[in-house]
């Protein structure tokens, strides 16, 4: 696995799942990896396995990010992809719907995004090359009852990764956006017995992400739709 044109990665908003699983993978293919989260104790486990990097950062704050990544240039050396992961949900009635917590959602979700890819882009335009890529989810394309918040800060974080690609990828910059359509497979999330195969698995959208910067200039993808094979679309 070690054919990837890249040497460091810093993931934003790491975790277990998603998160977790790129991890192991781009340790796996020899990268040096870093990863970021508010409470930088969760992710012990994860770095010892992986012998990664961790970092404490708030996304949403602009001085915490630039900060993350003064601190990554320091300590990991200048991140060559950098993955944004975090998001947030406030569920319920629109007329009900805390104003605040709506705010505090899209700052995590959508402009965590911009002053993520802005940092990164920063470090990559002067060398012409490095790949930012973008979580998505299926409320980035279609907003559903009930969670208008969740649907407002992914459809803008869909949004900055179509002009951030238009803009970086002349300039040798693989911006790409994923749509994580589907549930993620996990303990608290197992498949039901009654539709096996019903989630992804976090192992498997991790090898997308890893085909995706595998890519060559000349055929690059700007988004990628993931879901498992019997899910409705």
């Amino acid at each position: 696995m070690a054919d990837l044109p890249y040497s460091t990665a810093l993931i934003v908003g790491a975790g277990a799942g998603i998160s977790a699983a790129l991890a192991r993978a781009l340790s796996a293919a020899g990268l040096r990896v870093g990863l970021a989260a508010r409470d930088a104790a969760k992710l012990a486990p994860l770095a010892a396995e992986t012998g990664a990097l961790t970092f404490a950062a708030d996304a949403s704050d602009p001085a915490a990010v630039a900060r993350l990544f003064a601190e990554a240039d320091a300590r990991l050396g200048e991140p060559e992809v950098v993955v944004f992961n975090p998001s947030a949900r406030v569920p319920g009635p629109l007329a009900e719907l805390d104003p605040e917590a709506v705010r505090r959602a899209m700052e995590v979700t959508a402009f965590g995004g911009f002053l993520v890819a802005q940092q990164a882009a920063k470090r990559m335009v002067p060398k012409g090359r490095g790949a930012i890529l973008l979580t998505g989810a299926t409320a980035g394309v279609k907003g559903f009852p009930r969670s208008a918040a969740f649907a407002m800060g992914k459809f803008a974080l869909r949004g900055l990764a179509q002009s951030a690609a238009r803009e970086l990828w002349p300039q040798g910059i693989h911006v790409a956006h994923f749509v994580i359509d589907g549930g993620v497979r996990s303990e608290r999330r197992p498949d039901r017995a009654d539709r096996p195969d019903g989630t992804l698995t976090a192992e498997g959208v991790a090898r997308s992400y890893l085909d995706v910067l595998r890519q060559p200039r000349d055929a690059w993808s700007m988004e990628v739709e993931l879901r498992p094979w019997n899910e409705p679309f």
